[in-house]
């Protein structure tokens, strides 16, 4: 007997048999692999996530993966979850982003300045991508910016959002901070980001997250 995904209970918030947009996901790490696993679970079939890391023991306390996939790819590991728990095969990328087409809903999930310039430069202007997503972490807040990329105040007011690499928060031993807590929050509120756009509802372009005193304040461009 087959056993497939009920959605039943989500379905009026988003009828994901009707949806049928492509997500392009760039980056398995700690937001990124939260965020595929609730999109498949939201019953959206059609997810291409890119990432060529390889599962590390500080990747398990804040991502999906556990510890018999330490040393496995993290698209590898995270097809695997996905078709476990969902039914869904996701398409996987074993291989960094570079200048690869995009469309549909992009979530840019990585934590390197650098490489969010560099993915934003080749989504800035594409009337094929319908939805631009891009959160950023510390311990306790977040941030979730949404830009239509085509809209040209956005396009300017988000770039007045970036910052060099050595501004990240970081500990005291020099490594980014990042606990699973902030993680899965944060990957919902992209996920949601999916569903307010899909139907209709106005969005914030920059929601800033606190969740050590419980505030969320979003603000329109």
């Amino acid at each position: 007997m087959t056993t497939v995904l009920d959605i039943r209970r989500h379905q009026e918030l988003i009828d994901t048999e009707r949806f049928d947009d492509p997500v392009i996901v760039i980056g398995a790490g700690a937001t990124g692999s939260w965020l595929v696993l609730q999109l498949a679970k939201l019953g959206i079939t059609n997810i291409t996530v890119y990432d060529f890391d390889v599962v590390e023991e500080h990747n398990v306390p804040n991502q999906l993966f556990g510890l018999h996939d330490v040393g496995t790819h993290k698209v590898e590991a995270l097809y695997e979850h996905v078709l476990q728990q969902t039914g869904t095969a996701i398409f996987i990328k074993n291989e960094p982003y570079v200048a690869q087409r995009l469309s549909g809903y992009v979530f840019c999930m990585v934590d390197s300045m650098a490489v969010r310039k560099q993915i934003w430069e080749q989504a800035k202007g594409k009337s094929a991508i319908k939805h631009f997503v891009e959160p950023r972490m510390g311990l306790d807040y977040g941030r979730v910016y949404n830009v239509n990329p085509t809209d040209l105040e956005q396009q300017r007011r988000y770039e007045d959002c970036f910052y060099s690499d050595d501004e990240a928060e970081v500990s005291a031993c020099g490594t980014s901070q990042t606990v699973i807590t902030t993680a899965m929050n944060i990957a919902s509120h992209c996920a949601r980001q999916l569903i307010n756009h899909h139907n209709g509802v106005e969005l914030g372009n920059e929601i800033m997250i606190d969740l050590m005193y419980n505030n969320v304040i979003a603000t329109k461009w």
